[in-house]
């Protein structure tokens, strides 16, 4: 049966799709817009060219902006695959044509689907994991708004008042209560001790007395005020309130992803291996699709997290291993960060770290290595559906 490939460079507004045959001779090329009576049609057409009943759709994003078109072929049975976008641009300048175009784009894509066998399929995961991508995607937004002000807060205020700076813990509710009501040396010694620690604790801070004692202690080594201290002041102030507020939401999202990870029928198998919570649960299950449908073996797993060596031997140079660079980063984070976790709560994880340690290897090297074995406990976990125990079941015991 011949086959057709086609290739699509996805946009916001419109889509170039360029079909090729098995020879690389184009069967059509067309911009559509990315609307659905115009994609249908678009399907209606390719379907209807020679080789059109066995078509591989290939395109350069797996979600937002194609979404409609895939969703539209999901429905209508194609097969879908993926090419990263920087595996087109690298592959671009074997092409003939100078300069960028959607066009060359698309033919790139359907050429490259066409010779190769190694691009994943597109996995369309369930309502709960598309869930729960968009909460933890909401949620390392806000976490790095969070840093960006807080850093820009922590700048200001050592530029105003470096004494105070360095006692408070910006990361506390306390300290941030203090700084909406009170920026600098001369408020807070006007204020006195005894009227702060009142003030905080009407505003339910926890070890008022504590904070007030210090704050005070600080204003009382400046006696200075810094040029422009009033306009700082205010501006510290308004960093935060917004910091205050962005804490706010991180808990909202927090309380809404434990939520929704707790509902999904994977999630106590998940939250059973030690460092894993509702959050890192939650990033497992998105980068997944929900499933390890996609991943018959661990090995293919822990590719896909990029916590296994790829070999780049050269010449006479062999076992030379580096870390893969196509990977899917937040899910390293998932691995990498419960291996951490792990090692200070379960026994098995610090043994084996500290048996990698006594091997020789850095502290990264044995926290990926661990990584590693995790991701082969977590799918065999998973493919048994059963619980993490430090203790492993009888019957493998045997």
């Amino acid at each position: 049966m011949s086959r057709i490939w086609v290739g699509t460079d996805c946009g916001k507004t419109h889509h170039h799709c360029l079909v090729l045959d098995s020879e690389g001779s184009v069967l059509l090329s067309r911009r559509v817009a990315n609307d659905e009576p115009e994609l249908l049609k678009l399907i209606g057409d390719v379907l209807a060219l020679p080789g059109g009943e066995a078509a591989t759709w290939s395109m350069d994003m797996t979600g937002g902006e194609p979404g409609l078109l895939i969703a539209l072929l999901v429905n209508h049975g194609q097969e879908l695959v993926y090419l990263p976008g920087i595996a087109v641009n690298r592959a671009s300048d074997s092409y003939r044509g100078a300069g960028k175009t959607d066009a060359k784009d698309a033919r790139i894509i359907a050429d490259q689907a066409r010779m190769r066998r190694d691009l994943q399929p597109i996995r369309l995961g369930d309502d709960a994991s598309v869930e729960l991508r968009l909460l933890t995607d909401r949620r390392t937004d806000l976490v790095a708004e969070r840093t960006r002000t807080t850093n820009r807060l922590r700048a200001l205020l050592n530029s105003m008042f470096p004494s105070l700076e360095r006692i408070l813990d910006l990361g506390a509710r306390g300290p941030l209560v203090l700084l909406a009501g009170y920026q600098t040396p001369a408020a807070i010694r006007r204020l006195g001790a005894r009227r702060l620690e009142a003030w905080l604790r009407n505003r339910k801070v926890r070890n008022a007395e504590a904070l007030a004692v210090k704050a005070l202690e600080a204003a009382e080594r400046q006696h200075t005020a810094v040029v422009g201290e009033s306009a700082i002041a205010g501006m510290v102030q308004t960093l935060t309130e917004e910091l205050m507020s962005l804490n706010d939401k991180v808990s909202e999202v927090d309380k809404r992803i434990e939520e929704r990870f707790r509902e999904h029928e994977l999630a106590e198998i998940i939250q059973s291996m030690p460092g894993i919570g509702a959050t890192l649960g939650a990033e497992f299950l998105a980068a997944v699709d929900g499933s390890l449908e996609a991943f018959p073996t661990p090995d293919r797993l822990a590719a896909f997290a990029g916590v296994t060596p790829a070999p780049r031997d050269s010449g006479k140079i062999s076992g030379n291993l580096h870390r893969s660079k196509r990977y899917h980063r937040r899910l390293q984070r998932v691995f990498y960060t419960s291996a951490l976790f792990s090692i200070q709560r379960d026994p098995n994880s610090r043994a084996f770290y500290d048996r990698k340690r006594a091997e020789g290897k850095r502290h990264v090297q044995a926290v990926l290595a661990l990584a590693r074995r995790r991701v082969n406990v977590l799918w065999a976990l998973i493919r048994d559906r059963r619980l993490y125990t430090v203790a492993p079941p009888a019957t493998q015991a045997a």
